[in-house]
């Protein structure tokens, strides 16, 4: 009799996980895309793809615990998550019941106390799994859903050649060029070429309008206007490349190989309002706090500094790094923490990342340092 319970309770569950499943939507922007030619337009819609839903797994997940629930006497009442019965997790394999499936009797499980006059023809484990509020999990993507050949691109570290638009608009710098890619059109457009003027560009960064900041490798800055594909000024303060803007309303701060930084009002850009001098090495990273107050720089020196609006000295240097300090964020959830992460050379391990979290301006401690691995170089 054990032997036959087994038997069917195996094939019954076989047929459970023979359900369909639907496939995933297409995106316009599937696929590899070149820079300089755009997308075929007669694709769908570039709103189609799914960021938050359910998956189909979890609703099938939670279908055949009911009917395990319904049919075998189980008692399951939350689903499994999708991710761990992939990756053969401990809820993978679920523990048959003791009851006996023959027997011409109620089962317990099945009785509420609490409602003994309901009429619900399924048990109270199965209400509970299905009123139970739904796991909505997120799916990162392994593989890129849009590849953009981007020729020309240069290879250096110091320079920050991409950047993405509060309008989902992406500009990349290549070359002397700089090209746009619209994200809901997936469309593709040169804004400006800097080689008739024997000039290349180094970095690009847009503010919260429409306007895009480009630095070049002989020191200027240009202000573009996107929206009307026109050039608004070009702003003279460097003697050597900018690799490094950032916007804080009408303000433009730009970091040169020449040690300084400058800040712009774009709006009066025949001199710099101020030139900030700190670091003894090219300026690599720079990045405005979330309230629009501090600035925070990194440089090729190794330091780390943070400026206010005022004064013409850093208020703070953190001297943790032991290389290039580049990427730099403040949090958006908590005044005044800062991150920033920097590289070392090792004869082993030619780049080792790290992070660090200094805490606000008032005290200026460092909260902590997480090793984020060793990048490899390749030949």
């Amino acid at each position: 009799m054990a032997n036959i319970d087994r038997d069917y309770r195996e094939r019954l569950l076989s047929t459970l996980d023979q359900s369909p499943t639907s496939s995933p939507s297409k995106s316009p922007c599937d696929g590899s895309g070149y820079i300089f030619k755009s997308p075929n337009p007669s694709r769908e819609n570039y709103y189609d793809r799914d960021q938050t839903v359910e998956p189909p797994k979890a609703e099938a997940l939670t279908q055949k615990s009911a009917l395990q629930n319904e049919l075998l006497g189980e008692s399951i009442t939350e689903v499994p998550d999708p991710q761990t019965m992939e990756r053969g997790g401990p809820l993978a394999v679920i523990s048959p019941s003791k009851s006996n499936m023959l027997k011409f009797q109620s089962s317990p499980q099945r009785l509420d106390p609490h409602a003994p006059y309901a009429v619900s023809p399924i048990s109270k484990s199965s209400k509970q799994l299905l009123l139970s509020p739904r796991r909505v999990t997120r799916k990162i993507a392994k593989t890129p859903f849009k590849v953009l050949d981007a020729p020309e691109l240069q290879d250096d570290f110091y320079l920050n050649l991409l950047d993405w638009s509060s309008h989902n608009v992406l500009s990349v710098g290549l070359g002397s060029a700089v090209y746009l890619w619209s994200a809901f059109t997936c469309q593709v457009s040169k804004l400006c070429d800097l080689q008739e003027e024997s000039d290349s560009v180094t970095s690009v960064s847009w503010s919260d309008k429409h306007l895009l900041a480009v630095g070049t490798q002989t020191g200027l800055v240009q202000i573009w206007d996107v929206a009307a594909e026109k050039k608004l000024r070009t702003m003279s303060g460097h003697s050597s490349r900018v690799g490094a803007l950032a916007w804080n309303w009408d303000t433009l701060c730009s970091g040169s190989r020449d040690h300084t930084i400058a800040q712009w009002d774009h709006r009066m850009p025949d001199a710099p309002t101020r030139t900030l001098k700190a670091h003894t090495q090219e300026v690599c990273g720079l990045r405005w706090s979330t309230d629009h107050q501090l600035l925070a720089s990194g440089g090729n020196d190794n330091k780390l500094y943070v400026w206010n609006q005022s004064a013409p000295e850093p208020a703070l240097c953190y001297t943790d790094h032991t290389a290039a300090v580049k990427a730099i964020a403040w949090s958006p959830h908590q005044h005044g923490i800062l991150a920033s992460g920097g590289e070392r050379a090792e004869p082993d391990h030619p780049l080792l990342e790290h992070l660090h979290q200094p805490a606000s301006s008032v005290d200026g401690h460092r909260l902590t340092s997480v090793q984020t691995g060793v990048v490899q170089e390749h030949e």
